[in-house]
């Protein structure tokens, strides 16, 4: 059943509503907290070193913190009896595994190649040794972003789904699939597309990151939403609770760009033309992968509530599984690390902006609000 606003007409077409001062600008405190990272990597070096030592399996533990506190707000308010219901509703799972594993790594690679091995080539001039062998800086920029192409996002596609007013409880059973593919798939795939017979994947951080970012959460999540619900009722959760924990997600989500930033930052400072080119195919292939997968949710009769989700974990990354490949396989301070960074560095903004057109066009699609784990319950405004 929907929610008919009085105060808007019946033409109503977005999803969510009167947003705080500190949520409408939410893209500007995210590039103020990429531009504090990145001064601080720069001003305090001995900072970034020593973030960087603090890490287990390459999974950074102060990073972790940071997401664990993101992501436990959105868990903590997702009804789990969704996400049964949603694993009973193939169509989205269907079609988010297609995009990933089909679509997404192929598009990935002929953008990086037409952009970066041809276009950009004659600008991107220059070589850098890797096991012993002479490989251009463009070879080595495709290989980045082929490894950022094909590690679908696993914990921040939350955050977005959470911010679009989608299905929590779908967007849950999406990202668990979508983890478990990556375990069997990501290796594979990216020697496959990499043409690297003995290529290298760090396991141990794949499987420490899922569990640190999607699992520790939905463990705490699950286990205090019972707990609270069993002693302090529905009525103290939705008004006490959440309303002191709802600035807590994405406060987590500025202060985890902060520490990314102040880590990599040195890396972005001195490649600046590099960045813009190496961001080109990058940005397109995120719009591009985005619209056919948000087209086809539309075209299958998805509701709104699984349009927005699906196409937001199509668009989206798992940088940190893709930066942990690229330092393992080529250095630190290799090409093909620096355009796993510069996906750090575009996403969340372009994210941000896909958020705001989904909800802007949420009457594109049935709609089933009911599903949704919205933000803020008092900010609920839907079509009939």
């Amino acid at each position: 059943m929907t929610t008919k606003n009085p105060n808007i007409s019946s033409k109503a077409t977005q999803a969510g509503g009167k947003l705080s001062f500190f949520e409408r600008y939410l893209t500007v405190w995210v590039f103020l907290c990429i531009l504090v990272g990145i001064a601080l990597g720069r001003t305090f070096p001995g900072i970034a070193e020593t973030l960087d030592a603090m890490s287990i399996y390459q999974v950074s533990v102060p990073i972790a913190i940071c997401l664990f506190f993101m992501m436990y707000p959105i868990m903590v308010k997702i009804d789990f009896s969704q996400a049964k219901q949603a694993a009973q509703t193939p169509k989205p799972v269907v079609l988010t595994l297609v995009v990933n594993w089909l679509i997404k790594p192929l598009t990935m690679v002929a953008f990086a190649q037409f952009f970066i091995g041809w276009l950009f080539r004659p600008l991107l001039e220059g070589t850098e040794i890797i096991r012993g062998l002479e490989v251009s800086l463009a070879n080595s920029y495709i290989a980045g972003t082929i490894l950022l192409g094909i590690a679908p996002c696993t914990a921040m596609v939350l955050m977005w789904g959470y911010l679009s007013y989608s299905n929590q409880g779908h967007t849950l059973v999406m990202v668990a699939i979508n983890s478990l593919a990556m375990l069997f798939l990501y290796a594979p795939l990216g020697g496959w597309l990499l043409s690297v017979s003995n290529l290298t994947i760090p396991w141990e951080t794949i499987v420490l990151s899922v569990l640190v970012y999607v699992g520790l959460p939905l463990l705490a999540g699950v286990a205090s939403r019972i707990w609270i619900l069993r002693h302090k009722g529905k009525s103290w959760f939705d008004q006490i609770f959440l309303k002191y924990l709802s600035p807590v997600a994405i406060s987590a989500l500025l202060i985890t760009l902060i520490l990314l930033f102040a880590l990599k930052g040195e890396l972005i400072v001195r490649n600046p033309l590099h960045i813009l080119l190496i961001a080109v195919p990058l940005f397109i292939q995120t719009n591009f992968i985005f619209f056919i997968t948000y087209v086809a949710a539309q075209k299958l009769g998805l509701v709104y509530e699984d349009a927005a989700p699906v196409a937001l974990i199509g668009a989206s990354n798992h940088f940190e599984v893709a930066i942990a490949t690229a330092v393992t396989l080529f250095g630190l301070n290799s090409g093909a690390a620096l355009a796993t960074v510069v996906g750090v560095l575009i996403e969340v903004p372009v994210m941000l902006m896909l958020v705001g057109f989904c909800k802007y066009t949420a009457f594109w699609f049935p709609r089933e609000p009911e599903k949704a784990t919205l933000p803020d319950p008092r900010c609920l405004k839907y079509d009939t």
